[in-house]
């Protein structure tokens, strides 16, 4: 350690016995931030008896380390009076902090740059878990965000900035949900659904939805209507599986003839055009496709960092679908646990990166056998539930009936600052297409106004 890292963990601690309350000036210093292991010890015991309300002096830190017989791993009772002596003042205690922390951060970074060297020795899926190694070291360089309470004094400007600016949300190309909610930036939203009420169909119409805010309009304007990348990630399609589902809702040509390539006689010349123009549109939009089985959270996030390095900004990130994750389980965990630490990720990373992290997610067995989806029959719901800013439910009432397609109710069964509502589609299965329909309420009344009008007359 140098001469000027001693000094200034030496003042540090110094102070401390000067002013124990300065402690409550430098919550940002940790432990391992200083070299010494002796002044890490010496600092521990601060902290615990501050935190235990109890005196820090040089009595109460000898007595601690004495019942434990290690006086001499702290250099004696000798050597806190030479802290005492090193430093004039308790009023610098923060600049000798500050000094100790940024030496500490570059060593760390040295050591974290030997692990990294390191991880060329072990075995990796992927060059994205490789990626996912090296950042995860970089993470832990980085110390924990200070926060301080402010008074609306402190916050005035900010607040009034905040009011002035626009609001962080995104057309989802649904008419009626934009005019309810649209979609937020900073949300976790779950889509959930049994087997073919079409959960991807929906989630793909979203993204194409979202990344249609890009516009080709003049310079000026253009960062005001681009909303960001989607990035999508998919674990049981591949991605021209994923192409031809959205060529087909594009194009309007039928998702069978497309995946059969035309048939025998081929795809006549207008589909031909169709498709093109369909493809040239999604060359048009800001979305990215990774097709990967078994993804992992920390793969999902590092991505998502590297896109947002490159091009500033994401919309919205889709993973398809939570229970197929690749989500290990430690020792002594529970599933749902695990499951837990998957949605508490996916929503700190919408708020990390400014985006809608849209999950989706399966349900129950049990909802088959319920009239309408609850919170309850998401699989392995506890997290999911309290993480989840929108739940959205997507399903099937035999009962409810409309020519060209197969009836999708979509409830809401949770949204945070929206409420909750209900909105009835069209899924028109052979064009990968949901198209909105009037609500069951509204079809109702007008139904009843035609009968009163009939009697009347």
């Amino acid at each position: 350690m140098s001469s000027i890292g001693a000094d200034a963990e030496q003042s540090v601690l110094g102070a401390i016995l000067l002013n124990p309350d300065c402690l409550d000036d430098i919550t940002f210093l940790e432990p391992r931030d200083f070299v010494s292991v002796r002044h890490q010890l010496i600092f521990k015991v601060m902290r615990w008896l501050h935190e235990k309300n109890d005196p820090v002096d040089i009595v109460t830190i000898t007595e601690h380390f004495h019942r434990r017989n290690r006086v001499e791993d702290m250099g004696g009772v000798s050597y806190l009076s030479q802290l005492v002596s090193a430093v004039p003042t308790a009023a610098n205690v923060s600049h000798y902090a500050n000094s100790v922390r940024s030496q500490a951060l570059r060593r760390r970074g040295t050591e974290a740059g030997h692990k990294i060297a390191a991880l060329q020795s072990e075995d990796f899926d992927s060059d994205e878990e490789y990626f996912a190694a090296a950042e995860a070291l970089i993470d832990e360089l980085r110390p924990g965000k200070i926060v301080e309470m402010k008074s609306f004094t402190d916050t005035r400007q900010e607040y009034f900035t905040h009011l002035r600016s626009k609001a962080e949300k995104m057309l989802s190309g649904f008419e009626q949900f934009d005019k309810w909610s649209q979609m937020w930036r900073g949300w976790l939203y779950i889509l959930a659904g049994r087997p073919s009420v079409g959960k991807t169909a929906r989630s793909l119409q979203l993204a194409i939805g979202i990344a249609r805010q890009r516009r080709e309009v003049d310079m000026i304007m253009r960062d005001m209507m681009d909303a960001g990348l989607v990035l999508f990630f998919s674990q049981e399609m591949g991605e021209e599986e994923l192409t031809d589902r959205m060529i087909s809702n594009l194009s309007g040509v039928s998702y069978n003839r497309i995946i059969n390539k035309g048939g025998e006689e081929g795809f006549t010349d207008d589909e031909w055009q169709r498709i093109e123009r369909a493809y040239a549109e999604l060359e048009r939009l800001p979305i990215r496709i990774m097709d990967k089985p078994g993804i992992t959270i920390e793969e999902v996030r590092a991505v998502a960092r590297r896109f947002k390095r490159k091009y500033g900004k994401i919309a919205a990130i889709f993973v398809d679908y939570l229970q197929i994750m690749d989500i290990p389980q430690r020792k002594g965990e529970q599933r749902n646990q695990a499951i837990g630490r998957v949605t508490a990720a996916a929503k700190q990373i919408a708020r990390q990166m400014n985006c809608c992290f849209i999950l989706l997610s399966q349900m129950t067995r049990d909802s088959e056998n319920s009239e309408e989806p609850k919170l309850s029959h998401l699989k392995e719901s506890g997290s999911i539930e309290q993480d989840a800013d929108v739940v959205e439910f997507l399903w099937h009432d035999p009962e409810d009936t409309e020519q060209g397609g197969k009836v999708i109710q979509s409830v809401f069964a949770k949204g945070r600052n929206v409420g909750t509502n209900k909105f009835r589609y069209l899924f028109q299965g052979w064009l990968q297409r949901f198209k909105e329909l009037e609500k069951k309420e509204v079809v109702k009344s007008e139904q009843r106004k035609d009968h009163w009008k009939k009697n009347r007359k």
